[in-house]
């Protein structure tokens, strides 16, 4: 069974302030880093969305990293815009409108919102997506793809 792990956060647990945005007071924009084991033997590529679902965000995209190799395992912590990202994985825009990771920025106030990275096991070697794809466009690309997926959660909130 496939299961994501990060050492920047536990699952279920509190988000480190230099993940955070930098428009939070503190925030470094730092993306996390993932690793996972366990994919099913006939996964050909990875993707891996991270969304915050809370109902004053209304599904706002943090990151979208599609066309992971079977190969790799991890992504490293601050991987996010530079080499590190495995090779022909491609990010594109978050809600933001900027390339990459977008990390927690929630209005202060708002309570703990989630933040729900989920790793796909595909059955495709890569997914066929424009850089500016929305929630939906993902979504729709991975209908009659996904073998299996992981989730973690992570939680940040301003006051």
């Amino acid at each position: 069974m496939l299961k994501l792990h990060s050492s920047s956060y536990p699952d279920q647990g509190s988000i480190p302030l230099k993940y955070a945005h930098t428009s939070v007071k503190g925030g470094k924009n730092i993306s996390p880093d993932f690793s996972w084991t366990d994919p099913p033997l006939n996964t050909k590529s990875f993707a891996l969305s991270l969304v915050d679902p809370h109902p004053i965000a209304k599904k706002w995209v943090h990151w979208f990293l599609i066309n992971i190799p079977f190969r790799d395992r991890k992504i490293p912590e601050g991987a996010s815009g530079t080499d590190s990202l495995p090779r022909g994985s491609m990010e594109l825009y978050n809600t933001s409108e900027e390339p990459g990771y977008g990390g927690p920025a929630p209005p202060p106030g708002s309570g703990a919102h989630p933040y729900v990275a989920t790793l796909f096991a595909l059955n495709v070697e890569g997914l066929k997506l424009g850089k500016a794809a929305s929630l939906r466009e993902f979504q729709n690309s991975l209908e009659g793809k996904v073998i299996e997926e992981a989730t973690l959660t992570g939680y940040f909130e301003r006051s």
